[in-house]
């Protein structure tokens, strides 16, 4: 017996399944806005009641355009009366007031522009879905433009709450147009690990130079928003950053051990890189903090005879190449190198390569900054993030 088929006739269209979930929301919507109101007002529509807080006074047309497509609305208008006998208009919370999107399309609009996309090509993507009446270049621009303002309030919020066990400090450098010219500029950046491994974007900088004092600037700012100081600074050898890092005397340093691998060659031939990368592995792939610093020793005697200024750059670091010996060896991994900011540098990288430049340099920062916010850069915890605790109670039980 052969099985009962639908005729294609029958089945409905793909218009006309979007028109009927339009419909549903757009019952949805006014069922929310009555009920606002109706709880506002205490009392239900055409219901004479003594504890009444004010009258309803007809509807407003409204368009709001959903991620179902566009809506047009009647919303409720009311008057409710206050304490002192006077009386303010409705102001919906559900549907604010000149609000023509909804959240879901708002951040649509930004994840496409923080994909790469321009105000073009964002609206021939959601023109099938929006329409394009209902999506201007203008309204994208608008929505575009309050990460100007998210970015804003970020930059200058309070820090006294915030905690980070460890601070990654790093430069990157971004093409932004100064002074009539396209140049390459540093953004500093700072990225903190809370007590629970969790990573989080603590601050980004825009600076002419990564200079002693760009880098002071950033820091002594943090300082005034009150972030306390950190367990421990990973940053490069930069001599302006490392002057700056003074201003949390508290803090522990480590140099980061690619950085200084990439100094040694700077200072050795070619056909020795091989050789001294095997000895230079040697002291921070230890086995512990001794056999480190015995290796560290091994190196300098060798070298100095090999090539004295690779000997001269190794003992130039000190001791804060070889600090991550000090914390349990289930971080050490994410504690002797910069690789951590490193890899967030090379998303920013990657996101911002399609541009040429940016038109100013608050374009630049504030882009880097929606691509963390909103998702488009996601960081996993640190290695070892269980032990932070423990290793925190030390250290303040060490300071006081």
């Amino acid at each position: 017996m052969s099985k009962p088929t639908i005729q294609a006739s029958l089945l409905p269209t793909r218009c006309e399944v979007h028109q009927a979930i339009r419909g549903k929301v757009l019952e949805v919507v006014k069922a929310l806005l009555d009920a606002e109101l109706t709880a506002l007002l205490g009392s239900e529509r055409y219901e004479r009641a003594e504890d009444r807080r004010g009258y309803r006074h007809g509807a407003e047309p409204r368009r709001l355009t959903t991620q179902h497509g566009p809506l047009e609305l009647r919303v409720p208008r009311g008057r409710l009366r206050q304490p002192d006998g006077s009386s303010t208009e409705f102001q919906s919370t559900v549907l604010p007031r000149y609000s023509r999107r909804t959240r879901q399309v708002d951040e649509a609009i930004l994840g496409a522009y923080l994909a790469g996309a321009n105000t073009r090509r964002i609206r021939k993507a959601l023109e099938p879905l929006l329409g394009a009446a209902n999506l201007s270049k203008s309204a994208v621009s608008r929505v575009v433009g309050r990460l100007k303002g998210l970015f804003a309030s970020w930059d200058s919020r309070d820090l006294s709450n915030e905690r980070f066990a460890i601070l990654y400090l790093d430069a990157k450098n971004l093409r932004v147009r100064l002074a009539r010219r396209v140049v390459k500029a540093p953004v500093l950046v700072a990225l903190g690990v809370a007590p629970d491994g969790r990573k989080q974007l603590v601050a980004l900088r825009l600076a002419v130079r990564e200079t002693g004092a760009s880098w002071s600037e950033l820091v002594e700012d943090l300082r005034c928003r009150g972030l306390g100081e950190p367990l421990l600074i990973v940053s490069d050898g930069h001599p302006g950053l490392a002057k700056a890092i003074e201003l949390w005397p508290s803090s522990r340093v480590q140099r980061c051990t690619v950085h200084k691998l990439r100094n040694l060659y700077a200072h050795c031939p070619k056909h020795a890189h091989a050789e001294l990368r095997r000895d230079y592995h040697r002291i921070i792939y230890a086995r512990d903090a001794m056999s480190a610093h015995e290796a560290s020793e091994a190196f300098v005697v060798k070298w100095r005879r090999l090539c004295p200024a690779v000997a001269k750059s190794l003992e130039e670091a000190g001791g804060k190449l070889l600090t991550f010996y000090e914390l349990p060896r289930a971080m050490w991994r994410s504690l002797r190198s910069t690789n951590t900011i490193e890899n967030l540098n090379r998303e920013f990288e990657r996101r911002t390569k399609t541009q040429a430049s940016f038109s100013t340099e608050q374009a630049a920062v504030t882009l880097l900054y929606g691509l963390v916010a909103f998702g488009q850069i996601q960081f996993r915890r640190i290695d070892g993030w269980r032990h932070l605790n423990t290793v925190i109670e030390e250290h303040w039980k060490e300071v006081a």
